[in-house]
């Protein structure tokens, strides 16, 4: 029998995305949360020397980080669902392109706004004005993705773009206000919070937040 994967998450973090698309796959995994004290990450690093959620340990024990790498390495595995475009099309090409812009564009404004004096060695000092800016191009990029679903990321299809779009849209603090400027956003939102790996993931992680 094959080992289950295990994913290290916690609730609030990259680790949701990472947990529906193990769901929408039907592939095995345990999931173990990693506490956010000093004390619960100094240990976590003798797994993820990062010390970095989420960490997914895959069946051959090796341990991998950074949630969008996570997601196209599930992408091209051989399990019950598959939700990613065969690889080397151009509709592959596509979704790698959507996987990265997501991480370092759209998932970095969002670690700017909420961590923003990590981002400065004057730390609180400049936190607010990196903070404001942040906040602006979070929105500005979300509302450029938003308005290209038709009705999913990659058009037609579901695939593990759109768990991720949807974890990070769901992040704004200005959620309601961006989904009434782009209706189609708010749309992909319903239609993903809809899918029943995506509900059951959703209320795991509301249990433990």
């Amino acid at each position: 029998m094959d080992k289950p994967f295990i994913l290290y998450g916690r609730p609030g973090t990259g680790s949701l995305a990472v947990q529906i698309a193990l769901e929408e796959m039907g592939l095995g995994y345990e999931r173990v949360w990693v506490g956010s004290e000093p004390a619960d990450v100094d240990r976590f690093r003798d797994i993820n020397p990062a010390g970095k959620v989420p960490a997914l340990r895959l069946p051959d024990d090796t341990v991998m980080f950074e949630s969008a790498a996570i997601l196209m390495h599930l992408s091209l595995l051989d399990a019950p669902t598959k939700l990613a475009p065969q690889s080397g099309t151009t509709r592959h090409a596509l979704f790698l392109q959507s996987m990265i812009f997501l991480s370092e564009t759209v998932y970095s404004a969002a670690l700017r706004l909420f961590y923003s004096s990590r981002y400065s060695s004057r730390g609180e000092a400049d936190a607010a004005a990196i903070a404001e800016r942040a906040r602006m191009e979070y929105a500005t990029h979300l509302e450029s993705i938003g308005r290209t679903l038709s009705p999913y990321a990659l058009g037609a299809d579901y695939t593990l773009v759109d768990p991720y779009l949807y974890m990070l849209a769901s992040w704004s603090p200005e959620k309601n206000e961006l989904f009434a400027r782009v209706p189609r956003l708010a749309a992909h939102a319903e239609k993903v919070s809809s899918r029943p790996a995506v509900k059951k993931v959703e209320a795991d992680h509301a249990k433990n937040a």
